[in-house]
């Protein structure tokens, strides 16, 4: 009875993080440590929107299929999870009082209202304009756009089949702002508007996930999130282009022209509210805020330092090193998960406005600059995921139980 139990926390327990957005070489390794505290033989196999579990040996053995719908990642409950697995597994918590916690996070409410959550969208997308190069016209229109994404995504919770559409429409919306801004309020950068609004949605960073994984030979779930990668940027691609062309054959087309620059100091700043909006997106605790925004300067500064060593898309090697660093003395000191300062420092690491720039060339009929921008992309996001996995060879993250 007591095995039976504790197959049917460990099914509950990994279905949760699964849910809540762990990437499958860390969901595996979670879910086998905690096994192993509590004395159950088990393997277990992690794809996108399943997850397999087997317990047992040899003709014993059973084997479980949970079927998954990825709900974003949350850091917040994936730290609280975190704890739960720990506390159960040291014996600080009884199965069933665990399974309750486990039961009784899924079932909390988002830690952030719908008034915050949108002001974010709009924060983080003003941050990318700054990030990008944007002077002040192209981040007030980045803002906007992701002012209106917020309130998009606010539209999906009530209209489900939106959200299978989500990418193209928003897409579609931004190309079709930022167009109509550089014709009625410009001069600004229409693709520095339209990337920085759009900085959320780009899939850079479930692509360098999907090469972490394929690294780390979890080659199934490797594959589909980088197809998936590759399928979100081609509805990106399509839906703004589609609104480009709208606004181009209301309007007419744009002049072109290159944002005027900020002083130095603002890139500092632009980090400060990128961190306080992706915890806020990613539902991170306030408390993870001042983590979060360390990662992100430790990230930045690092990919400039990589930068002037070693290049421009190798040297994001450096900055994803110094983020993993990060993140594995987040977790040793403070006994949580060191997703929570890694994936917010990554998603400004990201080569996702180098992916929008390859689609744009192609659509253009500019077949050779496309092909050129998408390599850099694929180096870019080699360079983060070598750089992540090289961290962990460097200092360690503490293993569960530990």
């Amino acid at each position: 009875m007591a095995e039976a139990e504790a197959r049917a926390f460990i099914l509950k327990l990994g279905s949760a993080l699964h849910t809540y957005g762990y990437p499958s070489h860390r969901l595996e390794d979670a879910l086998l440590a905690v096994s192993h505290h509590l004395g159950i033989e088990a393997a277990f196999f992690s794809a996108p929107t399943a997850l397999f579990a087997s317990f047992g040996v040899g003709e014993e053995q059973r084997t479980h299929q949970i079927r998954a719908s990825p709900a974003g990642v949350d850091l917040g409950k994936l730290s609280l999870l975190d704890a739960v697995a720990d506390d159960v597994a040291q014996g600080r918590t009884s199965l069933a009082a665990g399974a309750e916690r486990v039961d009784s996070i899924v079932g909390a409410p988002p830690p952030y209202g719908p008034i915050r959550t949108t002001l974010a969208f709009a924060l983080a997308s003003a941050a990318a304009g700054r990030f990008l190069g944007g002077g002040a016209r192209e981040i007030a229109a980045a803002a906007l756009i992701g002012l209106v994404f917020g309130l998009l995504d606010l539209l999906c919770a009530r209209i489900a089949p939106l959200r299978r559409v989500f990418e193209a429409v928003a897409a579609a919306m931004a190309g079709f702002l930022a167009t109509v801004l550089a014709r009625e309020a410009g001069p600004l950068s229409v693709y520095v508007a339209t990337v920085s609004g759009l900085i959320v949605l780009v899939p850079g960073f479930p692509l360098t996930v999907a090469l972490i994984e394929l690294a780390t030979q979890n080659l199934v779930s490797g594959t589909a999130r980088f197809a998936g990668a590759v399928g979100t940027f081609l509805a990106i691609g399509f839906g703004v282009a589609l609104g480009r062309t709208l606004a181009t054959r209301l309007l007419g087309a744009p002049s072109l022209h290159d944002p005027l620059p900020l002083p130095e100091w603002t890139l500092f700043a632009a980090m400060v509210v990128a961190g306080m909006a992706f915890t806020i997106l990613l539902k991170a605790e306030l408390r993870d805020a001042p983590w979060i925004m360390a990662s992100g300067l430790a990230g930045f500064l690092g990919a400039r330092l990589g930068v002037h060593l070693l290049g421009p898309e190798v040297g994001s090697f450096l900055g994803a090193l110094f983020v993993g660093m990060i993140g594995n003395v987040y977790a040793r000191l403070l006994r949580r998960p060191a997703v929570v300062p890694i994936v917010p420092g990554l998603l400004l690491l990201v080569p996702g406005s180098i992916g929008f720039l390859s689609l744009s060339s192609l659509m253009g009929q500019e077949t050779i600059a496309g092909i050129e921008a998408a390599v850099r992309m694929i180096v870019v996001a080699v360079s983060l995921a070598t750089g992540v996995l090289f961290s962990n060879v460097v200092l360690p993250a503490p293993r569960l139980g530990r």
